[in-house]
């Protein structure tokens, strides 16, 4: 018979409680589900930070609101009324800007307004308003299905793939427009890629933390890893990990303390942010050789 010492016990009885979560087969589904968005986000969100692109994001999260909202009215597919909306925002934005001669933060803006009015006005004539209004703002991770598994790892696949091939002319056109095109890329070509990469990643992220949550899990992570390396690829890697951390412990989080879990996830990332910045700020090697800002980043971006 093995004896185990009473704190060796109490650690693994702990641990055993703590995990038990994801004994459970919609838990595991969910952090599969949501460990695929953390991965398509971190590598999307990278460029979101490094392009200063925040506003997009925010705007194409509840751009699709009426998408959605119709959707769920008629019994149609969730993720390609989603797909749609935020499509009809990005191309909104363009032709405001192109035809209205309006700023691009001006024509989000407009947009922005329009699109989550309309999309609540079409919530509100359904008769389950307070139901469907809270699934669509904060997700239902705890719903996602094998079959939503198989479209996620579809989509992260499609942005992971894109971000690759799209990676040489993104950091050209990061650098400067005209050089893009002296290097023969085509800048309104590659921009429009990543506005793709964007929508795909708003779209995806729905089920896991909504609309009105979806720009944490995008910026969060990436603004976290951005404190440790100045490398694109290794700052997307480990705005990706971060991402899958935060989802773990938002779900943890969830199941111990009655939360919901969408919003976990999203305050989970926040949090690993904020400490990642804390953490940073401490240590006596970040004064001593002190990595970029996000602005900074920005400016002079490391391709490789």
């Amino acid at each position: 018979m093995i004896l185990i010492k009473p704190t060796v016990a109490r650690v693994l009885l702990f641990t055993d409680l703590l995990l038990a979560p994801f004994a459970m087969d919609f838990v595991q589904r969910a952090f599969a589900g949501g460990a695929l968005v953390a991965i398509l986000c971190g590598v999307v969100g990278t460029w979101v930070v490094i392009r200063g692109m925040a506003f997009l994001g925010e705007a194409l999260g509840h751009g699709m609101l009426p998408g959605v909202a119709l959707a769920m009215v008629t019994g149609a597919p969730v993720l390609l009324g989603g797909a749609a909306g935020a499509v009809i925002m990005s191309l909104g934005v363009g032709a405001l800007q192109r035809r209205g001669r309006l700023s691009y933060d001006t024509s989000i803006g407009l947009l922005f307004v329009a699109m989550l009015s309309l999309g609540v006005i079409v919530v509100s004539s359904s008769g389950s308003f307070a139901t469907d209004a809270t699934a669509i703002l904060f997700g239902d991770i705890l719903a996602i299905t094998t079959a939503d598994l198989l479209v996620l790892a579809i989509a992260c696949g499609v942005g992971i793939l894109t971000a690759a091939l799209a990676h040489r002319s993104l950091v050209a056109l990061t650098l400067d427009p005209r050089i893009a095109m002296v290097l023969g890329f085509r800048p309104r070509l590659t921009q429009a890629a990543l506005v793709g990469l964007v929508t795909l990643a708003v779209v995806a992220s729905y089920q896991a933390v909504g609309s009105l949550l979806v720009v944490g899990l995008l910026l969060a992570p990436a603004v976290a890893a951005g404190r440790w390396t100045r490398r694109i690829p290794s700052r997307m890697a480990l705005a990706a990990f971060i991402g899958v951390l935060a989802v773990f412990t938002g779900l943890l989080a969830s199941w111990h303390f009655a939360t919901a879990a969408g919003a976990s996830v999203a305050a989970a990332a926040i949090t690993l942010a904020a400490l990642s910045t804390l953490v940073h700020a401490l240590l006596p090697l970040a004064h001593r050789r002190p990595t970029a800002s996000a602005a900074d980043t920005r400016r002079v971006p490391a391709p490789f």
